[in-house]
């Protein structure tokens, strides 16, 4: 069990801070009981807050900008933190961290990078404690968290030199059973139907990428979606369970997997439908320059209201981050930076799939590439990315409406935020 060390500043919007909870846990039961009570008046009152991640690092800010954070757990060899699923008490969440990357130079992605030891962590925010889990009976040196299914019960994904699987196993690792099989095809961006009972998944199969519907043992499975012509990702149960929300790539003009249309399907397959037209999603988002490079899927989210939110390509634009499919991907990036190339950019769209309707809620002039929205736990904000062409991003903060937007930070040291995430209300 760790506990970290924490220092603090006033100054939020240039530098960074460690990541302190509150006062140490009361040696008697009335006084914890205090403490939850005074966390739950104040936890309408307070601003919501939000995680990101920045140059390896997860941090947290409250949504008017106050309160910058970052996790500093000072354990021995690992070189980036992530976080993962939290707990349904709000205060418990899995976090990832990596060792130094066995992939690089002369050691293809595709063969080494899977010798990464990783390790899960369970984080208590209240006592400000980190204790390892899932160390019984490992059965890789590759473990990330997929999908939280119970507060017992985790799916994660096992990536060994045969290949990679899902498997169900409770928190310290043990009873670990097989949720996909070898041979089908590397499972991943699993998706929980509101009321716990679906697991949806796209799997990078030997036949392309497909989605996928099953039960929480991996059995029961459904082909929701599968085409040659096209790389089906990322699908998102709706907030009622009856739909699934992904991704269409047209991936054999479109190599890099830049662009994409957005999708929903009946979750056995049935009314399957593209909701947007000629590659309208920014898909695989790139951003930085040579020194700060990043990038990673998009995907679409759903608003507690059911409508959609995604980034869309403005017309004829063009990543300054070039594919090149004319040599082997080595570093599962393979660009050429190419900024005097590169035109346009994207903003966040709001659809609505009953009647097909699109708003945009972002724009910039000149244009920015709008990336990652998602919407608070109270549906009063949308958290979002914003890289002008060859930049960082800035992690933005605006009103469902669109109005207020204002940005927060651009990460650690400057070098860019990605992956914001809502926190609930009581965390």
């Amino acid at each position: 069990m760790i506990s970290m060390n924490v220092t603090t500043s006033s100054n939020v919007s240039r530098r960074d801070f460690l990541f302190q909870c509150g006062a140490a846990v009361a040696s008697v039961a009335a006084g914890a009981g205090c403490r939850r009570l005074d966390r739950a008046r104040h936890a309408s009152a307070s601003p919501e807050k939000l995680l990101f991640t920045s140059h390896g690092r997860t941090a947290m800010i409250h949504a008017d900008g106050s309160g910058l954070r970052y996790f500093d757990f000072q354990v021995a060899n690992q070189v980036t933190w992530q976080p993962g699923p939290l707990l349904s008490d709000g205060r418990h969440m899995i976090f990832l961290s990596m060792e130094e990357r066995r992939d690089g130079p002369g050691r293809p992605f595709d063969k080494y990078y899977h010798h990464t030891p990783t390790h899960l962590w369970l984080y208590d925010f209240e006592n400000d404690q980190l204790t390892e889990i899932c160390t019984r009976d490992r059965l890789a040196v590759f473990y990330t968290p997929a999908l939280l299914l119970s507060d017992e019960r985790l799916l994660v994904q096992v990536v060994r030199d045969e290949g990679g699987q899902i498997f169900s196993m409770n928190l310290d690792g043990s009873d670990a059973r097989a949720f996909t099989q070898l041979g089908e095809g590397l499972p991943y961006g699993l998706s929980l139907r509101p009321d716990g009972q679906r697991v949806a998944y796209h799997l990078a199969s030997p036949q392309g990428y497909q989605i996928w519907t099953s039960d929480l043992n991996g059995t029961d499975k459904v082909k929701v979606a599968a085409h040659p012509d096209f790389l089906y990702f990322g699908p998102r149960w709706s907030p009622d369970g009856s739909w699934l929300l992904f991704q269409a790539c047209r991936f054999k003009a479109d190599p890099g997997h830049d662009w994409s249309d957005v999708c929903m399907a009946r979750p056995d397959g049935s009314e399957l439908r593209m909701l947007t037209q000629d590659q309208a999603m920014w898909f695989g988002a790139t951003y930085g320059n040579p020194e700060t490079r990043g990038g990673g899927s998009n995907v679409a989210e759903w608003t507690r209201a059911g409508r959609i939110l995604f980034p869309r390509r403005l017309p004829d634009s063009k990543v300054p981050w070039e594919y090149q499919s004319n040599r082997p991907d080595v570093d599962h990036f393979n660009r050429d930076f190419k900024p005097e190339l590169a035109r346009g950019g994207t903003e966040i769209c709001r659809l609505n799939p009953a009647d097909g309707k699109m708003e945009s809620v972002t724009s910039s002039l000149p244009p920015n590439w709008d990336f990652r929205a998602s919407e608070s736990s109270s549906g009063k904000w949308i958290a979002f990315c914003r890289a002008g062409t060859g930049g960082v991003p800035e992690l933005n903060v605006m009103a469902a409406d669109g109005s207020a937007s204002h940005a927060l930070t651009r990460g650690w040291e400057e070098r860019g935020v990605d992956h914001p995430r809502w926190l609930p209300r009581n965390t």
